[in-house]
Formats: structure tokens, sequence, C-alpha cells
């Protein structure tokens, strides 16, 4: 059948209701995806110029055919970069348009990841404003399009800035909308309390499938009988519009929709970073010539859309609080090394603010440019368009390095500016004779007891062959300390919130050094010649005539504070609190503590190049296919690495597919309930869409419910409690980490490295969104290391060498409050300098 005969057959509804439709005219913005980011950049950089001649044409009488245009910017990053570009004429012009109504500003800077904490939410969100209030056009509205969820603290970093109405485009691929509904309003009550106005939108190029844009007759979202082109004769596209446009309201009314009124957004071309279209207001100027007394059509702005809606009375609109799970914030985990450099930039430029709150040492131009290259990494897009599928495209290959190029931009500025802080506080450079002196600050709120890493240059360590006291200089007090390389000595140091101190290094003379310290043999320690330890000692260990606290076998640990024990199948299968004597993890879990579990979906032919994408496509929002095979690591060595006073080291060593080598090192704290927990591995290269997870079944073991936080910004949440109905149950990314709590007990997981937590089952089926869980339904919880399931703009290869850090801390039941401060002090471990003397 022809499009013409298609087009004949096509039976149109009668509408009951007289329509207007509201078109929103902007340009998704995409750093990448479509082309090299400078490229980009140019191009957003010119729209701006062609929106600006199509509405002073318009206003000015030159093309009264064009009275009624209106641009909305939908990021200010590309207004940012105009105006660097632009001269005094262009800059005066544009303010006009913006004062006149012609050209919006929307509140929001890049359509965003989840990864900025809410320092950088409320920078980047203060700049619109900024800028509007200078020309005397303050904003009240924002929008975003392609991400479909924001984390919480997302509400007040816009309410802040003076924005309080939210436009949000959702894209549907592997993700949804919220509230099972989209084109619909509801109010979204922030952490803080106060409300946003959100409307819950639809895809942001739909007006181009509804064919609101010559030239640009997309078919995406709609999939109807028509096989048309994107560009057909004028009458074609007539008929197909009227078609879908009447079609499209016919299902709104059926669907019991409560308005006479939509929006609807808009591109001038079909695609993402897509030009102004001045033929689209010829095109609606025709269509209302002829078909508005039943469905009107006007371009809008987003205040002007939101100002309709407020007429329609907005008191009776639901309200919902709690986050919004973004389903596309998985991609931080398809570059997870750049992603892990990204984060200890963001929390280096965080140490630099509190050393130096006054902006004495590094300018705020020097803070700025930090922030800047950590939006950039944080923003949406992961890659051009056929990252998976040729992966050796040259385009490919220059998007990745641009990607990444600014976490490592931003980790480089952080801590050079971290260096001038430190150095204009008495930081001592490399010089003969410099003294063992180091300044340590705890930048947090709240005591920490940490152990205190002091780094000694390669030579050092033969000045003090009979070794050293750590002496803290104030109090004279001598500090226990542990060495387990000749470079590094660690300490145990308590300090207040905010507290610094002096620690000096005093060396022992010879004949004070224990013999004992020389033994290399024991007498009690029940290991044979084969240095296989697997016998559990009949007398207490004792290291220098002291007992050691840790006791280690190859099935297991002791310590003051644990006893854990693991097997070859699962691994750490139990870890019992010696405070409380109870089992931390959970019974009926299928994997032991940190476990690796691999998974890989194969395509039906691997040699085909084509079904390494096809398999993608088909996932769906399950990441993974229904023939996925999944690998559990299995334990296969067990070495004790160090013992001391302070700490004992562990290594775990496993074996998994997908994973040349897989090891697990364990610092057990042997003077407070804490571990630090060290992944190292090699991933292979594969190019199948792959997962990587850490299980981390853990429960706080004390008495009663338990509830599990997460840590994002704006403050801790509640997976599968505190969330907008209808949105994602499965993972979200955090901030510090999460938290298990009861009735007695807190037991706290920071994940300085790795943000994305998988909370639902790794089981492919249906998935559900929240409101759908059952009412006793508990997340589960699995660090989610990495993945390259997209078929498009993902990293096609995870493979290369990581180390990723974990942090777990048990104690008595804490508030929400100390909770959150008590995982920020687990991830900002103290600063510590060499420096000079007074």
């Amino acid at each position: 059948m022809t499009l013409e005969q298609q087009i004949k057959q096509a039976a149109i509804p009668t509408l009951e209701r007289k329509w207007k439709i509201y078109v929103i005219h902007h340009s998704h913005t995409d750093l990448g995806y479509t082309d090299r980011q400078e490229k980009i950049e140019q191009y957003h950089v010119d729209f701006i110029r062609q929106a600006l001649r199509v509405v002073n044409n318009a206003h000015n009488g030159v093309k009264p055919e064009w009275k009624g245009f209106r641009w909305t910017c939908e990021t200010f990053w590309a207004v940012e970069q105009f105006l660097k570009q632009a001269g005094d004429e262009e800059k005066a012009a544009f303010a006009d348009a913006v004062r006149r109504g012609d050209i919006e500003l929307s509140g929001t800077y890049l359509n965003m990841t989840e990864l900025p904490d809410l320092q950088l939410l409320n920078k980047i969100h203060s700049k619109a404003q900024k800028y509007a209030g200078s020309i005397g056009r303050p904003i009240d509205s924002a929008m975003t399009a392609d991400i479909n969820g924001y984390s919480w603290g997302y509400a007040d970093s816009l309410l802040d800035n003076g924005i309080r109405h939210l436009f949000s485009c959702i894209h549907t691929h592997h993700g949804m909308y919220a509230l099972g509904r989209k084109q619909s309003p509801f109010w979204w009550e922030a952490p803080s309390g106060e409300r946003l106005l959100v409307w819950n939108g639809d895809h942001y190029m739909l007006g181009n499938e509804l064919g609101f844009c010559p030239g640009a007759l997309g078919k995406y979202m709609i999939r109807d009988e028509f096989g048309h082109r994107l560009v057909e004769p004028a009458n074609i596209h007539d008929q197909i519009a009227n078609i879908r446009i009447h079609r499209y309201l016919a299902q709104l009314e059926a669907e019991q929709y409560p308005y006479d009124f939509v929006p609807m957004m808009l591109s001038g071309l079909p695609t993402d970073n897509g030009s102004p279209n001045s033929a689209i207001m010829e095109w609606i100027d025709a269509w209302n010539r002829q078909n508005g007394e039943g469905i009107s059509v006007e371009m809008s702005t987003l205040s002007a859309f939101f100002a309709r809606l407020k007429e329609e009375g907005t008191d009776g609109l639901p309200v919902h609080k709690g986050d919004w799970p973004d389903w596309w914030s998985d991609g931080v985990s398809s570059t997870p090394m750049h992603t892990q450099i990204y984060r200890d930039a963001q929390r280096t430029l965080r140490k630099v603010e509190k050393l130096d709150p006054e902006q004495k040492s590094v300018s705020l131009q020097e803070i700025e440019a930090v922030e800047q290259a950590l939006t950039l990494y944080a923003e949406h897009t992961w890659g051009y368009h056929s990252s998976v599928y040729e992966p050796w495209h040259k385009n490919v290959q220059m998007l990745e390095v641009r990607k990444t190029a600014h976490a490592a931009e931003a980790s480089r500025l952080a801590y050079r500016a971290l260096d001038q802080v430190l150095l204009a506080d008495n930081a001592a450079t490399l010089y003969p004779g410099r003294p063992y002196r180091f300044k340590v600050t705890n930048l947090s709120e709240r005591e920490v007891t940490e152990l205190v890493q002091l780094k000694l240059e390669g030579w050092e360590p033969d000045e003090l062959l009979n070794g050293v006291e750590v002496i803290r200089e104030d109090t004279g007090q001598v500090l226990i300390q542990q060495s387990s390389h000749p470079q590094t000595i660690i300490a145990e140091l308590k300090l207040q919130g905010m507290e610094s101190c002096i620690l000096i290094l005093r060396p022992i003379l010879a004949a004070q050094k224990s013999l004992s310290s020389l033994t290399s043999t024991s007498n009690s320690k029940l290991i044979g010649a084969d240095q296989v330890y697997d016998m559990e000692d009949m007398y207490p260990l004792t290291t220098g005539g002291q007992q050691a606290p840790v006791s280690v076998c190859q099935t297991g640990l002791e310590s003051p504070f644990v006893r854990l024990t693991w097997s070859k199948e699962r691994g750490i299968v139990s870890w019992i609190d010696k405070e409380t004597g109870r089992e931390l993890l959970k019974p009926d879990d299928l994997y032991g503590a940190f476990t690796p579990i691999y998974e890989v979906t194969n395509p039906a032919n691997p040699a085909d190049a084509s079904q390494v994408w096809s398999v993608r496509s088909k996932m769906g929002r399950n990441r993974k296919g229904l023939n996925v095979e999944r690998s559990v690591g299995q334990l296969i060595s067990v070495r004790a690495v160090d013992n001391g006073p302070l700490y004992a080291t562990v290594e775990l060593g496993y074996q998994l597919k997908g994973i040349a080598y897989f090891s697990l090192h364990l610092r057990i704290y042997t003077r407070q309930n804490r571990m630090d927990i060290s992944a190292r591995f090699h991933k292979e290269s594969v190019w199948n869409p792959e997962n990587v997870y850490l299980a981390l079944p853990f429960t706080p073991g004390g008495t009663g419910p338990v509830t599990l936080f997460a840590d994002k910004p704006g403050g801790l949440v509640r997976p599968w409690k505190d969330q907008i109905p209808g949105t994602c149950l499965d993972y979200s990314a955090v901030q510090s980490g999460i938290a298990w709590q009861d009735n007695d007990r807190s037991l706290l997981l920071a994940v300085p490295d790795t943000p994305l937590v998988q909370w639902g089952t790794l089981d492919y089926g249906t998935r559900k969104v929240h409101t759908q869980q059952a009412p006793d339904a508990q997340p589960e919880a699995y660090a989610w290391l990495m993945t390259n399931y997209w078929e498009t703009n993902f990293k096609a290869t995870l493979g290369g060498f990581y180390e990723f850090q974990y942090h777990i801390s048990a104690g008595d039941r804490l508030s929400v409050e100390d909770m959150a401060a008590a995982l920020h002090a687990l991830n900002e471990p103290f600063v510590v300098t060499r420096v000079n003397e007074k």
C-alpha cells in the first residue's frame, strides 16, 4: 500500500473539546552524541543568533509572517557561550528580546546526571537567574530534556534560585516517566518543605512527530501505519500532521485528560542539537487559518505556559515529596575510572573551600574553573551516538577523550588549588633537612578518630633505621603507630570537628629498639613450614611481646570488634558484630559480603557486529537480556598481608568470568568497629553488554525493623519510601554512601568511588516502579561498579585495571543528621601536610 493510500484510509477521530496547543520551540542540548563538543558549542551559539534574527525581523515588521515566534533557551550553558562571543550590540539585542519575552531563559544550566553535589547544583542553577536579574527580567521557570529524574535536593536548588516551575521532558528509552502518567502537573515538595510546580511532560521532540515542523516529520514515540520519510511534500506532511494531531488529542480525551490545552516541545530539525526554524511559525499560521476554530496552535514559552496552567488553579493538584531517581544515572558506571576521578575532584574542591573560606589563597575564578570542569563531565551525554556499534570510529574516540578530559581537568585544577592553600598554610616543599612535621586537619564537623598516613620520601626511611615515635606536638602524646611499608607510617589520631594539630616524628635510638621486633619465628603461632595458616592458635598470638588484636586463618578472622567467616562458594558468609554478638549479614541472601558478580548478555551470533547493538536495544529497563549469564566470584585464596596494633590487612582472591584478576583487601581496625575494603581487579575487554556488582547483604545487627538510607544531594532518603510514585526502584546514584538502621544500631557504608547502587533484584524480569512493590518489600543493595549495556553512547568496553574503596562502620543508633555527617566523615580523611618549622 502506498503512503497516499495509507493516508486516505486513515481514520480521523472527532474531538469533543475545542483545543489549544502550546508549542515550545527549543534545541535539545547534548554535549556530544551528534558531533564534537566544540562543534556543538559553535552550533548553539549560532542557534541563538538565528533565533535573534527571526524574532527581531518579526518585531520590526520585516517578516510579519514570523510574528509570534518564540525561542526557549533549553540550557543557560548555550546562553553563556553566546555571551562570551557576542559583541556589545548583539548582547543588547539579546537582552531586549529576553525582556520582550520573544526569547526565554531556562533556569537550568545543562541536563545533568546525579553526580553533582548540592553545592554544585546551587552554583550552576544560580547562573541563569543572575544574568536575568542583570537585565531586569527575572525568570521563574526551567526545563530539562532527555533525563527522567533528579535527586530530591534538585528541587531545593531550583527554588533557592528563584525558580518556581519545572518542565520535565522525559525520554522513556531505557527509562520511564514518573506518576504512571505524562502530560500532567503536580507539586513537588522539596526537603525544605517548599513546593515546586512540575509539568511531567512528554518527549522533547514529540511536536516534530505530530508535524508542527516542516521537513522534520519524525517517527519515534509515535508508531503508526505511516512509513513516511522525515521530509515529505507539503501536502503529504500536512495530511499526516492533521491525522496525528487529532489522534493525539482524542487519546487525551479518552484518558480523561483534565484540560483543553496541552504543551508540546519542538525542535527546528529532526535531531538533537537542532536549530531554530522560522518555517514552524509559517506552518502554525497556516494551520490556524484552516483549523483554528477547533484546534488552535500558539508558540509559547515556559513561563507563559505555566501562567496559563495557573489560570486553571493549582491548589487541587497532587503533592508528592521525595526522591526522583533518574533512570539514566547509570551512565556514570560506563566510565567508572573517570567517574572515580570526578568524585575525588569534587571532594577535593570542598576541602579547598573549607580550608580557605575567604578565598585568600585561591581566587573565585580558580574555584569556578574546577566547578565548570565538574559540570561538563557530569552532563548527561556520555559519548558519540555510535559508540557501541562502531567503537573504532574517529568521532567515538574524540568525544570519549574530550568527555573524560573534563574529569581529569577538574582533578588537576582541584589539586592545584589544594596545593596553593596548603602552601599558604606553611606546607613544606622538598628541600634537604626538611623537618618531620605534619599538620593534620579534620574537615568534618564531628569528632573523628582516623588512621593517619604520614608519608616519607624514598630515601628518608634510611635516616630512621631504628624506627620512630609519632608525637602530638601540642600535648606531647605518643601515638600508637604501625608501618606496613617503609615509606608510610600510620598513626591513630582523634580530632574534634574542624580541629588541627601537628604531629612530629622522633627517631628511636638503637638501644631502645626491642629485640623482640627482630624475631622472625614464633613458638606459639600454629603455622607449618609450608607457611599455610589453616589452624587456630592454642595461645594468643603475640607481636613484640604484646598480643596481636587480629587473628587470621584460612577460614576467617577475628578482631576485638568483628568475627568474619568465609567459604569458597560464597566468600564472606558471616560477619559477627562482637559488640552485640549479632550477625551483620542477612541470613537469606544469595551472595556473601562484597562478593563480585559478573553478568554478560551474549547475542545469538557473536560474530555478527550488528547483533552487539541489537541485543542491547531490546533490554528495556532490565539492563540485561533474558539470556543473561551470571558468574559469582569463587574464593580461591586467603593471605594475611600485615598485622599490628592498629589494623590487620587480609587479601581474599576470587575467580569469576569476565575478570582476569580480582581481590578484596580488607583492613580490619583493632580499636574501632570499622573496616576499609579495597576491590582491586583487572577487567577483561568484552564487547557484549556487561554488568559488574559487589554484593552488600548487610543488616545493622540490632532489633526491630531495618531501614535503608541513601545519601543524596540535599540529605538522606529512604529508597522505596521517600520517592515520587512511579519512579525507578532498581537503582540510584548516591553521594557519600548508604546506611542501615534498626532500633539499636546503625551500619554505615561509604562509597567514595562508585556512586551507583542497585536496590532491586539482579534477576531479569518485569521491572516495578515505586508504589508497585509489595508493602513489606525491602530494597537489596549492590554496588554497581560498571556497565556498558546501552546501545548508543556508552563506552563499548570496560576493560582495564581498577581499584575501588569502601568504608564500613558499625555502632549505636544515630540520628538521621548524625548518620549523614558520619557518612561524609568516612569519605573525608584528614588532610595531612608536611610543614616547615614554626
